[in-house]
């Protein structure tokens, strides 16, 4: 069976390449996810304090209690982005980034961020994981009344879950930057290391054929005849 060219390309492609242009593709999920974690808090700042008194309590409870449910279940909506592409990214992250990139460049203080974000995802992971068995045990034991009790349930994990979006509104814009600048040093150096690579493969095969021969020198013209005298 032929091969295409297109896959026969990506075949040649080392793993390295093919790691980092892997976890570069979540970027935009998590971009994405992170402006909506802000959106989210943002839209509940905007109106929580007309909601209060002066000293920060509610005078509007029940307004007050929807317009944090709204912001968790938004929030939560973004968490989950977080739990599905973070760790490769994290992962892709730690692998190109060098000790010097921590010290000082572009994106020092990004990743000088992104020490507890292992902490916020693992927790998160955590309360999902209590989420999913929550859910299996009412499947099990209250067959046909799930709908009854699965939105308060759902009220109390997007609340635990604030938490967790709150911290990746800090941390998570910081590992976009970090990845997307990474990403992109990481294409220039394989591109620099297959232009070097090509510049060493034609010096090689330049070398093993020698020095072209020196084209046959043409003959000398042949003297001119000097013109007969007219009679």
């Amino acid at each position: 069976m032929s091969t295409s060219p297109t896959s026969a390309s990506a075949a040649k492609q080392s793993p390295a390449i093919t790691d980092h242009l892997a976890w570069r593709l979540r970027l935009p999920a998590l971009a994405s996810a992170a402006a909506g974690i802000e959106r989210a808090s943002d839209a509940w700042n905007a109106v929580s304090d007309s909601l209060c008194d002066r000293d920060g309590w509610p005078i509007d409870d029940e307004g007050y209690a929807d317009g944090r449910v709204k912001r968790d279940a938004e929030a939560w909506k973004h968490v989950e982005v977080f739990l599905s592409h973070g760790p490769e990214v994290l992962a892709g992250v730690r692998a190109t980034a060098s000790g010097a990139d921590y010290v000082e460049g572009p994106v020092s203080e990004d990743l000088r961020r992104l020490r507890g974000i292992d902490s916020t995802l693992e927790r998160a992971g955590q309360l999902r994981h209590e989420w999913d068995q929550i859910m299996a045990l009412m499947d099990a034991s209250l067959p046909g009344s799930r709908k009854i009790y699965e939105s308060r349930a759902e009220r109390i994990r997007n609340a635990d879950g604030w938490r967790y979006a709150d911290e990746l509104s800090f941390q998570g814009p910081a590992l976009v930057r970090a990845a997307d600048y990474l990403a992109d040093r990481a294409d220039s150096d394989q591109l620099s290391q297959t232009e070097r690579a090509r510049v060493a493969r034609v010096r090689s095969v330049a070398g093993n054929r020698g020095a072209l021969p020196a084209s046959p020198s043409a003959p000398p013209a042949p003297a001119p005849t000097a013109p007969g005298r007219s009679r």
